[in-house]
């Protein structure tokens, strides 16, 4: 029997061009075929907002919050409080917040909130089956970026982390489910929230098997200028004003690309992805390195890259680029943060390394034909574990208090 279902999200699910939104979308479709859905949002990026008559012909309403990022930052530093994350502060609307109250007055009984930031909006509701899915610990994130900061954004992270902590562990303590991406991540909250550990489980992300299949035959994006594309083009795709994005290329195009051009002349480094900041568009200037910016679609980048590239060193959770690379068949190099929560075998699937001489080796080794087989067996273990269709099998007895018989089990009774 299809019932109502009040989904929230940080971001508009749609269009999934980017690591949260392509989770969020694929948990909508899987809830809307037994929901009507009632949607609230926001949208943060002026190239979101052509598509919020696509998705709210998928609902049953759709609230969607169109927000300026340095205004939303601004407001997020005047609203702070002492023990409250400025996170919050970014994502609290006064209209969003008496739109949900006005749908839960109407009698829809159960919610699914995408992101802790949306938490807020349901921490009180009395009467509603309440799913929340973390996706990652947040938390965890700012810490890391306090630790690889300067002063003084070592110390607004660090109070990020905290202050974010404390909030998590109080959602997880007032939804009746929470979820994150991989068992690794749900491991890391359950030992910082031991309280909360039996109502936390988790849900892994999939791919889109048949769009991202290296049977798809798309033309080459690369410039030919008379070189063979199969053994130059290295990519590596992402959003690319997201810092841990920022700062992987960075150091790829520093401490690696030298080294790995001293073996592979040929090889050239493309960057793909929306947004690139200052610090990425002046990558380009270096000898041999392509900043594209938003491309309409990422996969004709990969089809044709004889390399992808993951030099993530700060990284919460499962990385779609690396599933979507591994799932077009293509050979992966990555970060062990890249690599974290992944479920693949590291010499098999794809290769693995954390120092710049170790990349640029196994790099080299891909691009010498070392690795013939690497492909084939990456889309492999995709098609064997990343299948949106089993991963998020068990999402809608979540809404029932059921414990579905998948991994969304976790440890939940």
């Amino acid at each position: 029997m299809t019932r109502d279902l009040l989904f929230l999200s940080h971001r508009i699910p749609y269009p999934p061009d980017k690591g949260d939104k392509i989770r969020a979308w694929h948990m909508f479709r899987q809830l809307a075929r037994t929901h009507r859905m009632h949607v609230g949002c926001f949208a943060d990026d002026p190239a979101d907002h052509v598509h919020i008559a696509t998705l709210r012909a998928q609902c049953a309403d759709l609230h969607c919050v169109q927000i300026d990022r340095t205004r939303q930052r601004l407001l997020s530093l005047a609203r702070v409080r002492p023990g409250v994350p400025l996170t919050l502060g970014y994502f609290a609307d006064a209209g969003l917040r008496a739109w949900t109250a006005a749908k839960l007055a109407s009698g829809i009984g159960h919610a699914f909130v995408y992101c802790s930031a949306m938490a807020p909006y349901l921490m009180d509701a009395a009467g509603v089956r309440r799913v929340l899915d973390m996706v990652d610990v947040d938390s965890a994130k700012w810490r890391d970026y306090a630790a690889r900061a300067a002063w003084p954004a070592r110390l607004v992270w660090a109070r990020e982390a905290r202050t974010l902590l404390g909030f998590e562990r109080r959602a997880a303590a007032a939804f009746d489910r929470t979820l994150f991406v991989s068992q690794a991540e749900a491991a890391e909250f359950r030992r910082l929230a031991p309280e909360a550990g039996a109502r936390v489980g988790w849900c892994d992300n999939g791919v889109d098997l048949d769009g991202f299949s290296p049977a798809r035959n798309f033309a080459s994006p690369y410039p030919e200028g008379g070189r063979t594309i199969a053994v130059q083009d290295v990519v590596f795709i992402g959003t690319m004003d997201y810092w841990p994005n920022v700062d992987a290329v960075a150091w790829f195009v520093a401490a690696v690309l030298p080294a790995l051009r001293q073996r592979c002349p040929a090889a050239r480094l493309t960057i793909v992805g929306a947004n690139p900041s200052p610090a990425v568009r002046r990558l380009a200037r270096a000898d041999a390195v392509t900043v594209t910016g938003r491309v309409a679609d990422v996969r004709p980048y990969l089809q044709h890259a004889a390399l992808v590239v993951a030099p993530l060193r700060i990284a919460r959770g499962t990385q779609n680029k690396v599933l979507e690379a591994m799932a077009m068949g293509r050979p992966v190099v990555a970060s062990a943060q890249a690599f974290a929560g992944l479920r693949a075998v590291a010499g098999r699937d794809l290769l693995v390394a954390d120092s710049a001489p170790a990349f640029a080796d196994r790099c080299a080794d891909v691009l010498g034909g070392r690795h013939p087989g690497l492909g084939a067996a990456a889309r492999a273990a995709v098609v064997a574990g990343y299948d949106w269709d089993a991963t998020l099998a068990g999402l809608d007895a979540l809404l029932d208090g059921a414990p579905p018989l998948s991994a969304l089990a976790g440890a939940m009774p």
